[in-house]
């Protein structure tokens, strides 16, 4: 194996750790949105701003990773199918999550329940996100997957 091969072998394990730091980050800014606003309408406005490209950003890496890198890693290591399957599930609840956050938001709810919202994803998000990285990242530094990161791992 050449040295540019491993370095891009390599590269899927330091993307996918950069590509959960960038939506922590675009969660904190999210929440800030919310808690640094004036109540209101303004509040509102903000957190939808801030939601559209977070709820976008994270709901686009789940679905690269449902699409295309989990199907190359359950190829390549057939016995982590079953490791699989959980952070489909949550990418499932994080969908369902971000849907109901979109509405409130919307709907202009009371800055208490849209903060419930937050810190619902915020929590399974992080979750899964420590899940992935305890269980793939050494998986991802041998998958040879011949890819765009943004297909992989999202337009981010």
């Amino acid at each position: 194996m050449t040295e540019r091969e491993t370095t891009r072998l390599i590269a899927w394990s330091r993307e996918l750790r950069q590509v959960h730091e960038r939506l922590r980050a675009a969660l904190a800014l999210t929440r800030n949105a919310l808690t640094d606003g004036a109540p209101g309408q303004a509040a509102t406005r903000d957190l939808m701003l801030y939601c559209r490209g977070f709820c976008s950003a994270l709901d686009g890496h789940h679905r690269g990773e449902d699409r295309t890198l989990f199907p190359a890693i359950a190829a390549a290591h057939p016995d982590l199918v079953s490791v699989l399957r959980s952070p489909k599930q949550d990418h499932s609840m994080i969908a369902h999550l971000l849907r109901s956050l979109r509405v409130a938001t919307e709907r202009a709810a009371p800055l208490a329940e849209l903060d419930r919202h937050i810190e619902g994803i915020a929590a399974v998000m992080e979750n899964l996100f420590r899940y992935e990285e305890r269980q793939l990242l050494t998986v991802l530094e041998t998958l040879d997957l011949d890819a765009e990161t943004g297909e992989s791992l999202g337009p981010l």
